[in-house]
């Protein structure tokens, strides 16, 4: 039975809430409606685009800055970060990224997005991954959005940054990492030990 336009537009404004960066084609798809009645409906509940939603959350959430690299180095867009603590990018899955003939993601596009993650999240001027462990767990196909979510460990033997790295779509982990991270700051004065 079709929800009254009053009580989708409620439930739609509480879907955006926990899932701010869901977007129109996925919630057109759960309230079994146009993307234009979506849209419609954001506009009368003052939400804006999902565009606008990022950069809010990215500018409201966080103020640290990235310091291993520069904001346009990074695979997909950060939209949280705690310098030495965690950090999370989102990466929209475009025809671009895809083989043409299936439409699966490239996997070294999903691997930038959860590498370039780890660089960012650390506090450093200079950050490189030593080693990396990672598990594709699913394919990724085009109009996905994945979520990669960084998380510092502590550090191995060898004083390197370990960072986890889950990447998801829809909550379903697609992709795990773990990057050994060598720093600049970790061996000033200790090159003659």
């Amino acid at each position: 039975m079709r929800k009254t336009k009053a009580e989708r537009q409620r439930l739609l404004k509480e879907k955006i809430e926990q899932t701010p960066f869901i977007t129109d084609e996925h919630l057109a798809k759960t309230f079994q409606v146009s993307i234009q009645t979506i849209r419609l409906d954001r506009m009368e509940l003052a939400i804006p685009e999902l565009r606008e939603r990022i950069k809010y959350v990215a500018t409201n959430q966080w103020n640290e800055t990235v310091k291993a690299l520069s904001l346009d180095e990074v695979i997909g867009e950060i939209i949280d970060l705690e310098l030495d603590k965690r950090a999370i990018s989102i990466l929209d899955i475009t025809s671009d990224l895809v083989f043409s003939r299936n439409k699966i993601a490239r996997g070294h596009h999903l691997f930038a997005q959860a590498n370039s993650l780890a660089v960012a999240v650390i506090n450093d001027e200079l950050a490189l991954t030593a080693k990396s462990e990672v598990k594709f767990r699913r394919q990724v196909i085009e109009g996905e959005r994945v979520i990669a979510k960084a998380a510092v460990e502590g550090k191995d033997e060898k004083s390197r940054t370990i960072v986890a790295v889950h990447s998801y779509v829809d909550n379903e982990k697609v992709f795990s990492g773990v990057f050994y991270m060598y720093q600049s700051n970790e061996n000033k004065g200790e090159k003659n030990k």
